[in-house]
């Protein structure tokens, strides 16, 4: 997966250690678009040796911290932040601060869409169950079984303690 070219490019890289943007498409199962994308957008600066990019231990460094950024639903906006403060020489303490503070403000987002989430799995369930109620009360009044396996497949999918337990905390809140 890696070539080694011997010769510092312009970035001054001693090691010689270089990908090619195919190579990293397919490590990171992302599309050489995307990488190019990321590029334009400033994330990436690979050194260019004529019209072929070539990509250092530092490009694939960066595109790891960007898969992962977008992998939790970062803007590239903010991954590009983070990214940015890695050259202050302050030992990365910057960079962690704003990544630590960008993180958290990700985990409350998302457990408030978490939240939203069984709310709307509550009231939905307790939808099912109320319309199933008066489809066997319709059903029995017109002489039908009205457990069918469709619908007994349904229920036991639904998990109505938890349903009933958030939509109860919600209702209460609101109350």
């Amino acid at each position: 997966m890696e070539t080694s070219k011997k010769s510092m490019g312009e970035h001054g890289h001693a090691n010689g250690v270089t990908f090619t943007i195919t190579q990293l498409a397919e490590e990171f199962g992302l599309t050489t678009r995307a990488i190019r994308f990321y590029e334009d957008k400033g994330l990436l600066s690979p050194e260019r040796q004529g019209q072929t990019r070539v990509y250092h231990p530092r490009d694939r460094a960066r595109l790891i911290l960007i898969v992962r950024g977008k992998n939790v639903g970062l803007a590239l906006s903010e991954i590009k932040e983070i990214l940015s403060l890695y050259d202050l020489q302050d030992g990365c303490e910057t960079q962690n601060k704003v990544a630590i503070d960008k993180f958290r403000r990700r985990i409350d987002s998302l457990e408030r869409q978490r939240k939203e989430i069984d709310l709307q799995i509550a009231t939905l369930q307790e939808s099912c169950d109320r319309l199933q109620g008066q489809l066997e009360g319709q059903l029995a009044r017109a002489g039908i079984d009205a457990m069918t396996k469709p619908l007994a497949e349904a229920k036991k999918r639904a998990k109505p303690s938890q349903a009933k337990s958030v939509l109860a905390e919600r209702v209460g809140a609101s109350a």
